[in-house]
């Protein structure tokens, strides 16, 4: 079974997945994703034996009934889907504005996934009144019923009966979290909110954010960060206060897409920052097996680019 993906969006750990996993501890509980978008970490993590128990949490409430219907109900999802790819034909423009109008009431899984899988570039967008606002990819149908059937199935063999769901503002499930989990957090990039970001229907507020890796330092709570990057000299996300201790580690995501689209070769990176207790846990996993990873300030020019 090849890893899979049912949900594409611009700005998705897929193709970083493999790096982030290397820096998870051998020994945790369970995975929670707080800003779970296209749970592509969960999923990885999963595919290769890293976790067994999942938290998926997202304010988008739509993303995370469709979430539900993926792991719980793959056959109604996929029939659903199957139906509307096939309705389109011959009138493929103006069936997509229809099932946009459709969801923007309704807010039915079916109706979102099949937005997912062709707005253009996989850059969802919502407009300030919260509503689904992506135009379509005129050159393609979308996603083709059967591979999006497998990738439904193989993510529910991975995650059905192992997998918790909310949709709460991540501030609010501080209390669930203990120091025997691990949290990965991939929010939106700082300033992103509607316009920008498909997690949210409002801007993250930095500092308020801030408090919040204060408080996971504070209980001891382990966690992985992906929260900026950069283009040569553009530098897209906040920047994270040095009280916070927190590791930073540069990954080369190679060309952006855009960049891809325009011909240029813009280099991608893509940092993540692991948290003081998550170093300590590496650090006793590389004692004990005769050390697997340096922890220096060399790090991110060794091991963890393409």
């Amino acid at each position: 079974m090849r890893l899979p993906h049912p949900i594409p969006y611009q700005g998705s750990k897929r193709n970083l997945a493999s790096h982030i996993l290397r820096f998870f501890p051998k020994y945790y509980k369970r995975l929670i994703e707080p800003f779970a978008g296209s749970a592509a970490i969960s999923i990885a993590s999963a595919y290769y034996f890293k976790s067994s128990r999942f938290f998926l949490n997202d304010i988008n409430k739509p993303l995370m009934e469709l979430w539900n219907d993926i792991i719980n109900k793959p056959e109604t999802i996929i029939k659903r889907y199957h139906d509307l790819w096939f309705e389109q034909i011959g009138k493929e423009e103006e069936f997509y504005y229809n099932i946009r109008e459709k969801f923007n009431i309704t807010k039915k899984p079916e109706f979102l996934l099949f937005l997912l899988a062709k707005c253009v570039k996989a850059a969802v967008r919502y407009n300030n009144s919260g509503k689904f606002n992506q135009s379509p990819d005129k050159r393609r149908l979308g996603r083709k019923p059967e591979m999006m059937r497998e990738d439904i199935l193989n993510v529910s063999k991975l995650l059905k009966f192992r997998t918790e769901l909310s949709s709460k503002n991540y501030f609010d499930l501080i209390d669930n979290f203990a120091n025997n989990d691990l949290i990965y957090l991939d929010p939106p990039y700082h300033g992103t909110g509607i316009s920008g970001g498909f997690n949210y229907h409002s801007n993250i507020d930095h500092n308020l954010f801030i408090e919040f890796l204060k408080l996971l330092n504070k209980k001891n709570i382990p966690f992985i960060l992906s929260y900026d990057g950069r283009t040569d000299k553009k530098v897209f996300g906040g920047t994270l206060p040095e009280f916070l201790e927190l590791h930073k580690i540069e990954i080369n995501a190679g060309r952006s897409s855009q960049a891809t689209l325009l011909k240029r070769n813009n280099i991608t990176y893509e940092s993540v920052y692991l948290s003081p207790v998550l170093i300590e846990k590496l650090q006793t996993i590389n004692d004990r097996d005769n050390g697997m990873f340096q922890f220096s300030s060399n790090l991110q020019n060794s091991l963890f680019t393409n």
